[in-house]
């Protein structure tokens, strides 16, 4: 409970960090404003960096210009939900893979599987960088006896997305609630799991069944159960409200523009991208508070190339281009000064998702052991395959 307890106030300190950094701008970014954007090494000045990565979590020119500037070539291979890449690293070993992206809170997976190392904290030139309650958030979970296996990338949530020209909901009643009114039937999408989460906050702030905000599930199975029981009994009921479960970035997008969908529990990045490009989609934290995530970046255990590992870790830790990866992907830097060299219409995004007391009310995701993450796939398919 401790770790779940400074998590929170360690998003609570990086949140707050975009309405405080254009104060601290003249201080920070000006340090980082005359830092060059790649730190030459002569070891990994060329070869290749072998990269399992999130799918919309490198944009734009982020990995060219980093190839570019040093010779060393990044392969990609993407994944879109975390059980993939946990399936992809069990499978090999790790073997073929360099660095891998877990979300904070998979740390008790990933320590099962043992395929990770700690980084040579060194050789990070640029750690003192990241934002202190984030580098926080990674030690909480991932500082094991052998040193730091996690350092973050980018911050997110998930809450609503919505159609701002087919969903009529009052948007300042906005709730996980709004995905299963009678006027959105057959018309939301979610993922599975989180909408089974999201039926439980909900519930909790209403009253309906009191779940600690939906923590006592993670006590134990027995708890679990008494928590998820009646949420999935509910869910299957009401199976016919969802047109789509989406399972990446890609399908969420197109299920809001092109398969008919209202309104749905998404990550940020893709509705705030469609948003950035002028399409009628906007996301909001619902009244019970967004879901906040950090996705990182780790050592794998079986890595060949490590100068290049460095390298590129000293690239991404710097202000330009962590505020290049959020004005693409549309989540949250996590480098001091980042903040103020994002564009107008980034920062607006951040506020329209965030009114009011939002950011005081958000719900970190905490640590998933692994008897959890197995007993929720079963709840999750069978909601799915109802």
């Amino acid at each position: 409970m401790n770790k779940i307890q400074s998590t929170k106030e360690l998003l609570n300190a990086a949140k707050l960090s975009r309405r405080t950094v254009m104060k601290a701008a003249a201080a920070v970014g000006a340090v980082g404003l005359s830092a060059p954007l790649v730190t030459r090494n002569a070891l990994s000045s060329s070869g290749e960096l072998n990269l399992l990565m999130w799918s919309d979590e490198f944009p734009g020119d982020v990995i060219p210009n980093f190839e570019k500037a040093t010779g060393i070539k990044v392969n990609q291979t993407p994944f879109s939900q975390n059980e993939e890449q946990i399936n992809k690293l069990q499978a090999t070993g790790g073997e073929g893979f360099d660095l891998c992206q877990p979300t904070v809170n998979r740390a008790p997976q990933f320590k099962d599987i043992d395929v990770t190392a700690p980084f040579d904290m060194n050789k990070l030139k640029n750690v003192g960088q990241l934002l202190p309650s984030m580098v926080k958030a990674s030690e909480d979970l991932w500082k094991w006896d052998d040193g730091l296996h996690h350092l973050p990338h980018c911050w997110g949530s998930e809450a609503i997305s919505f159609r701002t020209d087919l969903y009529k909901g009052d948007l300042a009643k906005l709730s996980y609630g709004s995905l299963w009114q009678d006027d959105v039937k057959g018309h939301t999408q979610g993922r599975g799991h989180s909408f089974l989460l999201a039926i439980g906050l909900w519930w909790d702030a209403e009253g309906k069944q009191a779940s600690n905000r939906m923590l006592d599930g993670y006590k134990d199975e027995d708890s679990f159960k008494k928590v998820w029981d009646p949420i999935l009994a509910f869910a299957i009921e009401h199976k016919s409200w969802v047109k789509q479960f989406w399972d990446s970035a890609d399908n969420t997008k197109s299920g809001l523009m092109e398969n008919d969908v209202w309104i749905g529990q998404t990550w940020d990045g893709p509705p705030l991208t469609l948003k950035k490009e002028g399409k009628p989609v906007s996301y909001q934290a619902p009244k019970e508070g967004a879901i906040v995530w950090i996705d990182g970046i780790t050592l794998v255990k079986a890595a060949k190339n490590l100068d290049q590992v460095y390298e590129f870790l000293n690239y991404l830790h710097t202000p330009e281009v962590s505020a290049k990866v959020a004005d693409g992907s549309n989540y949250n830097p996590v480098v001091q000064g980042a903040d103020a060299l994002t564009s107008d219409a980034f920062k607006k995004n951040f506020q329209d998702a965030y009114p009011g007391d939002s950011l005081k009310n958000l719900w970190p995701w905490p640590a998933e052991p692994s008897w959890y993450a197995e007993i929720r796939n079963q709840y999750t398919e069978k909601f799915k395959a109802a």
